[in-house]
């Protein structure tokens, strides 16, 4: 097995995509590249289209990064015919939802900033009605179509490239990570 370089961990909001990305980053000496802090400006605003693209293209301008985020439709072109493996934590709608409360409940009681600007507000979160506000109801309605995309690109031929893992489970995304890390590392010079 050549040596993973160019990883895309995707999966539903509270996966672990961020955990999963920068252990995996840490153990084999890759960039770390977090698409949420590229994404969200002060006051959960959106950058423009092309400006983010450009923090992601300057991101994995170097041949061995991890990234953790979806923000397929608006990086796709960019990140996947780079890519060696899609990771797809796909660890099932209630420990995701279980994930995303408990995660901004602590975020909003500690005052935890996100990406250097922004704080998580608890109560905006159990505004179930409003997938604009509220994480909990993003993780509801993004988790069948999420799926779906991710197990429809397995098998588009512009991605053959791509070795795809499916892990669901916790111990599974542990037994993966330790077995992708125990192998023997080599990279060609430079």
């Amino acid at each position: 097995m050549p040596p993973l370089e160019r990883i895309l961990v995707i999966g539903n909001t509270g996966s672990g995509k961020s955990t999963l990305a920068e252990e995996l980053a840490r153990r084999l000496g890759l960039a770390f590249v977090e698409l949420d802090a590229l994404f969200w400006l002060p006051g959960w605003t959106e950058p423009e289209p092309e400006a983010f693209r450009a923090k992601v293209r300057a991101a994995i301008d170097g041949e061995h990064w991890v990234t953790a985020g979806n923000y397929t439709s608006r990086t796709e072109d960019i990140t996947w015919p780079l890519a060696q493996v899609a990771i797809h934590l796909d660890l099932g709608l209630a420990r995701s939802v279980w994930r995303v409360t408990r995660r901004a409940w602590q975020r909003s009681r500690s005052g935890e900033l996100l990406w250097g600007t922004n704080t998580e507000s608890f109560a905006k979160h159990l505004k179930l009605w409003s997938g604009k506000d509220s994480l909990i109801n993003w993780a509801v309605t993004a988790h069948l179509t999420r799926r779906a995309g991710m197990l429809g690109r397995r098998h588009d031929p512009r991605w053959a490239h791509i070795d795809f893992v499916r892990l669901r489970s916790p111990r599974e995304v542990e037994r993966w990570l330790e077995a992708v890390t125990r192998q023997p590392r080599s990279r060609p010079a430079a």
